[in-house]
């Protein structure tokens, strides 16, 4: 009879095993798949296809290309910041300028995934933003700091295009969500400000 608890139990420890394994390796997998569907829905908007969904039933799809060559980060921004789009990958955040156009692009992601190397840049680094018509914008962080989400509040309007980059913060918080965020900011380089103020 003890033998047959004690296997009993141990055959239900391994099936719980398998299950959370299996759970662990589906969740990696639809992120893994993910990613190529939204760097080939990426491709197609490049090629003058028009906005492209990464799966038939995303609410979302890839507006901007984002590097920063000295971190050897390259990840594509998705249309929208809401969890679903999140989970994906970096979004612009809706009623804020498209990167390149005049004022303030918010691009949001979270801290442990996507956006973690925000803590490693530093003012005078270049931050790239490609448009889906294959324009470059180049941007040179200026600041990063800390603001709380309920009190603070961004002005997007400006005749410059500028560049925020925000995720939540503490970066090694316990628990997710809180009001605190880290907010990287970007000016324009200088070459492409002055080719602006001579428009």
């Amino acid at each position: 009879m003890k033998r047959r608890v004690v296997l009993g139990i141990a055959g239900l420890l391994f099936a719980l095993g398998g299950w959370q394994a299996g759970a662990a390796i589906w969740i990696h997998a639809k992120a893994v798949l993910a990613q190529v569907l939204i760097k080939q829905a990426w491709a197609e908007a490049q090629d003058g296809q028009g906005p492209a969904r990464p799966w038939p039933w995303a609410d979302t799809t890839p507006v901007a290309r984002l590097e920063v060559p000295a971190l050897g980060i390259d990840e594509i921004v998705l249309a929208g910041a809401s969890g679903r789009t999140l989970a994906f990958g970096p979004g612009h955040m809706d009623g804020t300028p498209l990167p390149g156009a005049p004022g303030l692009s918010v691009i949001s992601a979270h801290r442990d995934t996507h956006f973690s190397f925000l803590r490693e840049l530093v003012p005078g680094q270049v931050i790239t933003l490609t448009d889906a018509t294959k324009t470059e914008h180049r941007f040179r962080v200026t600041e990063a700091r800390v603001v709380d989400s309920a009190r603070a509040a961004l002005a997007v309007e400006g005749d410059t295009p500028r560049l925020a980059l925000v995720t939540c913060y503490p970066f090694d918080a316990i628990r997710p969500g809180g009001p605190l965020r880290y907010i990287v900011f970007a000016d324009p380089e200088p070459t492409l400000a002055a080719g602006l103020a001579a428009r």
